[in-house]
């Protein structure tokens, strides 16, 4: 995969994607990451990239040349655009999946009051992860660059880490331990000392399934149900009434 990632800081990058699992995905040539630096298409002595908005109002905006010359520069025949936005859609591990097979992404950062609106008409789709305002999209670019790497197949150690993660299925993930076994009078569970591989399974989809019910249960109405997650979450919810009772 190719990343170009069009902003107004390319600074800010050179330590989160040369850290962790990014620098590994990297090193092993699974992931090509450009920072360019929009300023460069930028014309005149002074390289403006930003200006007033036509009928008032407060701040900068993106100017339109600017950022067409740029994404017209980089764009090839299988290119993606997404522009970072607090305005896009709302990032979920659906979308990353839905992203992470494209062969090459252009992320453009938007700064200032925001860009040029001639400019969507080059977009893709406008992403957004959160409700709520950063002074830019470059860390968002981050999050969408961290988030569709490690789904690529190679960049992490246990191909089966990326499918037992949160958000699976629509469901956290279970809770999980690790030596010493007890500490301070806090045990480990027994079934997962049992070595007992389908009681750990169950144990492990038992867990999962109330994580989720507590903390997240807007996912649940997302999944279907086989017929052992149905009896398990039957069997949560009763245990829960007779808490309750």
């Amino acid at each position: 995969m190719k990343i170009d990632i069009l902003t107004l800081f390319p600074a800010m990058f050179a330590s989160p994607f040369n850290e962790s699992i990014i620098a590994r995905a990297r090193k092993r040539n699974l992931v090509e990451i450009n920072t360019v630096n929009i300023r460069d298409f930028a014309q005149g002595r002074h390289q403006q990239v930003d200006d007033y908005p036509y009928g008032g109002g407060a701040g900068m905006v993106m100017k339109f040349d600017v950022l067409s010359r740029a994404i017209e520069k980089l764009k090839e025949s299988n290119s993606h655009v997404i522009y970072l936005s607090p305005q896009g859609k709302k990032l979920d591990q659906n979308d990353v999946l839905r992203i992470s097979p494209q062969e090459h992404l252009i992320l453009l950062c938007g700064h200032y009051e925001g860009i040029d609106e001639r400019t969507m008409q080059l977009v893709d789709e406008e992403i957004s992860i959160g409700d709520y305002v950063l002074s830019g999209g470059e860390i968002a670019a981050m999050v969408l660059v961290d988030a569709v790497t490690r789904l690529i197949p190679g960049a992490l150690g246990d191909a089966a880490s990326s499918q037992d993660e949160s958000f699976a299925g629509n469901l956290l993930e279970y809770p999980h331990y690790t030596r010493p076994s007890v500490y301070m009078g806090e045990e480990v569970p027994e079934t997962l000392l049992s070595g007992h591989h389908e009681q750990i399974r169950l144990w492990r989809k038992k867990l999962s399934l109330k994580r989720t019910l507590l903390k997240r249960p807007d996912l649940l109405l997302k999944r279907e149900y086989d017929q052992e997650e149905k009896k398990m979450l039957e069997e949560i919810l009763f245990a829960r009434e007779k808490t309750i009772k």
